[in-house]
């Protein structure tokens, strides 16, 4: 049985896409990134994918589910946001797809992922030879569903996407659920004369899906090379948020992050200083109009100085305040660090906290 005129269009649309944006600009979904281009019928089993090459341009082993999204036989319910299929990774099940790449670049990976059970749940993001374990336990939206971005740097002309359940549960149908996946190259920002900070507006980053209202998480122990934020360390336990002016308010340009998990959600960059010489630290503190609301800090450390910075928020993102920090540099590189004091939920019961945004860094003239 071969593929119907309309998923046989569907799949050279999707092929077309991908290569006519071709690896020098890579900003957008995988090839059937979003799932919506099925197994033919007689490759399933109720929900299971028959056969390795049954999920158009994916690989797939062990049991791999094709689901639809809303409430579930048992009572559960499969939150996709992104459309109206994902797939869900059964025990030690993994999916991947080969691209084409630049060899050096830097690229993140955009994709939504959530728990389907109650166990605790860990999808392994795995480049080779670079792999990185998401513990996805913690819900941060109400929706139900998180959105995460990942990073990697390509050793070849092309590289391995995998997506992998690493754990073993009673129910074998349990794992977590993917619902789409996209890939964007980055371009690694610099310092200037002005600003000492690189990306310090957070500019560069991920690909934002359109229709995501719940910011990008991005995961703790990300390293500058690597990270799906150029120029910033994910040295916290837990993730950060990044959140776009078109659904989050934002106090400069059309990016912040926003520090979800109180002293579990840091961000730290390493800069090029002069030792004993003075510089002043400036950023902006806000809220993403989304609800979190009460009295926060932001924490800043840089050299031998902190300062803590209150923001009362009433979570409707009407303000900002800017806040600077003078300190002495004690070394060639200082450590810029940033935490929310205190920890918040919105009226969903979600995590969330302040926005931090415009981070600059300068030298002083004694």
């Amino acid at each position: 049985m071969g593929l119907t005129p309309v998923l046989l269009l569907l799949l050279l649309l999707s092929l077309f896409t991908f290569h006519a944006l071709g690896a020098q600009d890579l900003d957008g979904l995988l090839p059937n990134g979003n799932f919506e281009i099925s197994p033919l019928k007689h490759k399933l089993n109720n929900t299971v994918i028959i056969g390795k090459h049954s999920l158009p341009n994916w690989i797939i082993h062990g049991l791999v589910e094709y689901v639809s999204g809303g409430p579930q036989p048992g009572g559960m319910f499969f939150a996709v946001p992104h459309g109206v299929h994902a797939v869900r990774l059964g025990n030690e099940a993994s999916i991947s797809q080969n691209i084409t790449v630049k060899p050096g670049s830097v690229y993140s990976l955009t994709f939504s992922a959530t728990r389907t059970c109650a166990q605790n749940e860990v999808l392994r993001v795995s480049v080779p030879p670079l792999s990185g374990d998401l513990p996805i336990q913690t819900l941060y939206s109400s929706s139900g569903a998180d959105t995460y971005a990942w990073g990697f740097r390509a050793t070849g002309a092309t590289a391995q996407v995998i997506f992998h359940n690493i754990g073993v549960q009673e129910d074998p149908s349990c794992g977590p659920l993917l619902d789409a996946v996209a890939i964007k190259e980055l371009f690694p920002p610099v310092p200037t004369r002005g600003n000492l900070v690189k990306n310090g507006d957070f500019e560069e980053g991920p690909h934002v899906f359109k229709n995501s209202t719940s910011g990008i998480l991005l995961p703790p122990k990300q390293l500058d090379n690597t990270s799906p934020l150029p120029g910033w360390i994910i040295e916290s336990l837990k993730a950060v948020r990044f959140i776009d002016s078109a659904h989050f308010s934002v106090p400069f340009g059309q990016y912040a992050v926003e520090l979800v998990a109180g002293r579990e959600s840091a961000i730290a960059q390493v800069i090029r200083t002069v030792s004993n010489r003075f510089y002043n630290l400036t950023f902006m503190v806000g809220d993403a109009k989304n609800g979190c609301h009460g009295s926060m800090l932001v924490e800043a450390f840089a050299g031998n100085g902190t300062v803590k910075v209150p923001y009362e928020s009433h979570g409707k993102g009407t303000g900002y305040k800017t806040a600077s920090l003078k300190f002495l540099a004690t070394a060639n590189r200082t450590r810029l660090t940033f935490y929310s004091s205190y920890y918040h939920t919105d009226n969903t019961g979600s995590l969330c906290g302040p926005v931090l945004d415009q981070v600059r860094v300068y030298p002083l003239k004694m």
